[in-house]
Parts: structure tokens; C-alpha cells; sequence
């Protein structure tokens, strides 16, 4: 789609704060109301339509397509993605570890504790922890507990969490990271902690690099997403976080 607007402002509305483009009403694919919780968030997504050149491309949108999809996808059907991200309760990559060599099982450890240990702290549970792939279920309550975590979420939240949990494959390393227990970009090395062992060891694949910086890409998106829809605009702090940190007239918006 070509570029069809001038001035983006941001205007402030009773059921949120709206996107306008020439004075126009941006809305969702579905036709709702573009309404965003956070002033923060609204001038981000205003910033994506300001960047845009002369044809608009949804790629260099995320803030925007995550919007959207709170709108359209997840509130209409919001117990069906709880339960989805849920569900990594039951396979949490933290919990699968390797069982050689030495390094790596080392590197895992070191990393991957701190968050199990935050998350037994945070929702009083414990953890089945694997050696090798074979799956192994978590304590019926541990799985419980967190599902109300993700529960809890709004649906703004949630669409958030949902790339955080998925290119993870972590729902705890997503939970430490909505809560502001560790840093975005630390959330996803961890979680990638393996891949980049490879890498140290083997070198690296231009392919695979690629492939990986965009799931950085999205991730660190998701993450800015939750935190500018929270309720100052941030991540709110844990008091884990120090032990952590070591280591038309109505516009469619696409």
C-alpha cells in the first residue's frame, strides 16, 4: 500500500488513546478501533507510521502487527491463548538440560537456575529438572500455578507474551522478563544458549545468523511491546531483578 497520509498524531479517547493519520481514525484488519492502553505505547506505534516512506511496509511495523493482533486475535479468543502459552509450562526449555560435554552442561546450569530459582521464588514452585530430551511432566501444581500467571495477563499482555514464549521456548524466561527479572536481550541469549555454544565451538552459519537475528528481532519487539502497554510505560521491577541482571476515514492499519 502506498503512503496515503501526512500528519500521524496520537488523540486521547475514552476507550483508550487512538492513532490518527490526516485526522483519520486508524483501525485493526477486523475493523476495531486501533484503541491502545498507554500513551507510551501510542506514540510508538505513531513513530512506525511516521517512519514510514512511501509505501508502507508491515515488516518494519511490529509495535503495530502486535496491537492488532491483542485486538482482533486475542481478546476475541483469550482463554484459547492462555492456555496455549500455558502449555510451555510442560516442556520449558530451562528444565531440558544436556547431558555433555562439560561446558556446556555448565553454561546451562549457571543460567538456567537463576531463572528456576527466581521463578520457585516468585510462584512457590518446583521443578522437574531432565537430562536429555526424554519428556518428563512438571508437578501438577507448578504447571497450575503458572497458567495463573499467564491468566492474569491482559490481552495486550498477552499478545506480547505470546512471540516471547514461543521463539523462546521458555514460558519462564517470558514471566522473569514481563516481571523485569532479566533484560530483553539476556532473555533471548539464554534461551538461545545453545545454539550460541554451537557457534563459539563450530563457527558460525550465514543462514542460520540470519535466521537468528530475526527471531532477535522479533523478540526484542515483543518485549518493548509489553512493556509499553504496561501501566507506566516499563517493565516493572522484582526484587529478583539485581540477582538476574548478572547474568479511511477509518484507516485499516494492516
Amino acid at each position: 500500500m502506498k503512503r496515503f497520509y501526512t500528519e500521524v498524531t496520537v488523540a486521547g479517547e475514552a476507550d483508550g488513546h487512538a492513532i490518527r493519520l490526516d485526522g483519520r481514525a486508524v483501525r485493526t484488519p477486523a475493523r476495531a478501533p486501533l484503541a491502545l492502553p498507554t500513551a507510551a505505547l501510542a506514540e510508538a506505534i505513531a513513530g512506525e507510521w511516521r517512519a514510514q516512506g512511501d509505501v508502507i511496509d508491515p515488516r518494519a511495523m511490529p509495535l503495530t502487527g502486535l496491537a492488532n493482533a491483542a485486538i482482533d486475535r486475542v481478546g476475541p479468543a483469550r482463554d484459547t491463548f492462555v492456555r496455549d502459552l500455558a502449555g510451555y509450562a510442560e516442556t520449558d526449555l530451562l528444565c531440558y538440560r544436556a547431558e555433555s560435554p562439560a561446558s556446556l552442561v555448565a553454561r546451562q546450569a549457571a543460567e538456567w537456575d537463576a531463572l528456576l530459582d527466581w521463578a520457585r521464588h516468585r510462584y512457590d514452585v518446583t521443578f522437574t529438572i531432565v537430562t536429555g530430551i526424554i519428556h518428563r511432566p512438571q508437578p501438577p501444581a507448578t504447571v497450575a500455578r503458572l497458567a495463573e500467571a499467564v491468566a492474569a495477563r491482559d490481552a495486550f499482555a498477552l499478545a506480547g507474551l505470546s512471540p516471547l514464549v514461543t521463539i523462546g521456548g521458555s514460558l519462564v524466561t517470558a514471566l522473569a522478563l514481563i516481571e523485569g527479572a532479566i533484560a530483553a536481550e539476556a532473555a533471548f541469549a539464554t534461551t538461545h544458549l545453545d545454539e550460541l555454544w554451537q557457534v563459539e565451538q563450530w563457527g558460525e552459519d550465514a543462514l542460520a545468523a540470519d535466521a537468528r537475528a530475526a527471531r532477535e528481532r522479533d523478540f526484542l519487539a515483543a518485549a518493548r511491546f509489553v512493556a509499553l502497554a504496561a501501566e507506566q510505560g516499563r517493565l516493572p521491577a522484582t526484587s529478583h531483578q539485581a540477582a538476574m541482571t548478572r547474568m479511511d476515514p477509518e484507516t485499516s492499519s494492516g
